[in-house]
């Protein structure tokens, strides 16, 4: 399986989006600060992902979600519970 995710800072809130073939590897990568654009507001929370039987669909939606605005904010509308700061 190939996901697409969306993880929360907990220092600021910022989201991130990002695509793997192994979401709870790459959720630990990015809290030891291995991804250079994460590293700077860790800790992250997991808050979404969606399930890929083909790394091509799961590239194309990790892609029309950081490139296009309505992707996103639609999503974002079905996240709001998720989204909320606890």
């Amino acid at each position: 399986m190939f996901y697409v995710y969306m993880l929360r800072s907990k220092k600021n809130g910022q989201l991130y989006t990002g695509s793997t073939n192994d979401l709870r590897r790459r959720l630990v990568e990015h809290n030891l600060g291995k991804s250079f654009h994460t590293r700077k507001y860790l800790p992250y929370e997991l808050i979404y992902y969606e399930a890929y039987k083909s790394e091509t669909d799961a590239r194309n939606r990790e892609s029309s979600l950081k490139l296009r605005a309505n992707a996103l904010n639609q999503l974002k509308r079905r996240l709001v519970e998720s989204l909320k700061t606890h």
